[in-house]
């Protein structure tokens, strides 16, 4: 597996896009106008205490309260259960938040009160005393020498936890020395400016998405990453020789003329994420509808026939389907409830086969998923975890002429509900005449398919009916005005 990091800066946008075997699975967007905020600490004051849902409402300075939930404070019974909010919580109190999940749709942010801050190798976490290793470091030699090798350094950790990353495999016992000094000086910083920092204020900002993507996206298949920016170059060469000095040979700059995404064909596909309809390569399509609850995938088979029978081309179609849907699901950035409607399958064998590729395909993502099995109706339910906004929710917006519906009423429903008005309008008022205002495709049909309809209801309300097309009207507006 070869892996390439591709930097694009703009002074308004920062694009990070992650290719694995040339092929994009990855897309990272940060605009200067709207920066993503996990990962960010702010002092916060207590604007609401709700003992029905154990949780509280903090104003952190954002445009919407941020949501706290008990099990995200830092304090519990030492039988175990946990506490009530109102005896943690109270109106007007302040507190130090960082930022899990950014503002999603009409929901303000989820913030905690454990904090942690990470770094190449290490997460620090200042109000624990737990010391933990990644579960994605397998070898259980690899996870004890870590670990010891973190304790010998007890005068540094203090009274503080720590999780050991998955960068962190074979790393040495120096290079985790580096880390735990940076992390205290960072919690140091920190602390000093809460404590001159009015409420409702952010106290540390995480590292830019360029650094970001030194910081966490380094690992042994990365080959290159390459940048368009000098400037970005030289911040990111320095920050790597100081941090992440195993890719500091693989940072170049790409001076070309043609932009670096036209180059590497990411433009096009950034485009095609944005569509509803995924094309295989057999000749079968993935359908992805996103909601406000959960996101639908339908499997079909499409132009694909196959060159044996029917089930082994359903076969055929599903797996290659469950490879294409671990990439959409990491590129497209969904998040929450994802329900796949794979084609059915008669063979068990079949079933447990796709069910194997699909989990083996996640493997890959940066973000934790859980597979269900196949349920009674042949649908499999899985959830991915969700921190951030989805590609389609930072890119678009919902569209004015249909209002999200994903369809528009056609040009002949138009024309009846214009035929209705015309009735109210004459039956309400004494008009000498009246005008319909409607768009181009609206008023043809009126001059064309329903212009015998249009005479008949003139004769019928005694009432001359004079079309007039607007240019700026969508195909469901339209005005009927007396003149």
């Amino acid at each position: 597996m070869s892996k390439e990091i591709l930097v694009n800066v703009t002074p308004q946008e920062t694009r990070v896009a992650i290719l694995e075997n040339g092929v994009l699975q990855e897309l990272y967007i940060e605009r200067s106008r709207n920066k993503g905020l996990v990962g960010n600490i702010y002092k916060g004051r207590v604007s609401r205490v709700l003992p029905g849902m154990e949780a509280a409402f903090v104003e952190v300075g954002m445009e919407r309260a941020a949501f706290l939930h008990v099990s995200d404070m830092l304090h519990g019974k030492e039988n175990g259960e946990r506490p009530n909010i109102t005896d943690l919580l109270r109106d007007g109190q302040e507190i130090l938040v960082q930022v899990v999940k950014d503002q999603l749709g009409t929901k303000g942010a989820r913030v905690t009160a454990h904090i942690t801050i990470p770094s190449r190798y290490l997460v620090f976490m200042p109000n624990s005393t737990n010391v933990g290793v990644s579960t994605r470091i397998e070898n259980e030699e690899e996870r004890g020498r870590l670990r010891d090798m973190l304790l010998t350094h007890g005068d540094l950790l203090g009274e503080s936890g720590y999780i050991i990353r998955t960068a962190a495999e074979s790393a040495t016992h120096e290079s985790l020395r580096q880390d735990i000094l940076y992390l205290n000086k960072s919690w140091e910083t920190i602390c000093e400016n809460a404590k001159k920092t009015p409420a409702g204020s952010v106290v540390h900002e995480d590292l830019p998405l360029y650094l970001r993507a030194l910081r966490d996206m380094i690992d042994d298949d990365l080959e290159k990453i390459r940048v368009d920016s000098r400037e970005t170059w030289r911040r990111m060469s320095d920050f790597a020789s100081h941090y992440v000095p195993e890719a500091a040979n693989v940072i170049e700059h790409y001076p070309g003329e043609r932009p670096i995404f036209d180059l590497y064909g990411v433009e096009d596909e950034i485009q095609k994420s944005l569509e509803r309809k995924v094309l295989l390569k057999s000749g079968g399509y993935l359908i992805f509808d996103q909601t406000e609850s959960m996101t639908t995938i339908d499997v079909n088979t499409g132009a694909y026939v196959g060159s044996r029978n029917l089930e082994e081309t359903i076969f055929k179609t599903n797996l290659e389907a469950a490879q294409a849907i671990a990439r959409q699901l990491r590129l497209r950035n969904l998040g929450g409830i994802i329900i796949i409607d794979f084609i059915d399958m008669v063979e068990e064998d079949h079933r447990r086969q796709v069910l194997r590729a699909l989990e083996k395909a996640l493997e890959r993502d940066h973000a934790r998923t859980q597979v269900c099995d196949v349920s009674t109706l042949g649908l499999v339910e899985m959830t991915r975890k969700r921190t951030r906004e989805s590609l389609e929710h930072v890119l678009c917006q919902t569209c004015t002429t249909c209002d999200g519906r994903g369809s528009i009423k056609t040009a002949e429903t138009v024309c009846y509900e214009i035929f209705r008005e015309i009735l109210r309008e004459a039956r309400a008022f004494d008009a000498d005449q009246l005008l319909v205002l409607a768009s181009q495709s609206v008023v043809d049909m009126l001059l064309d398919e329903e212009s015998s309809s249009l005479a008949e209801l003139q004769d019928f309300i005694g009432v001359p009916v004079k079309l007039q097309v607007e240019a700026l009207y969508s195909q469901e507006q339209y005005d009927v005005v007396i003149v």
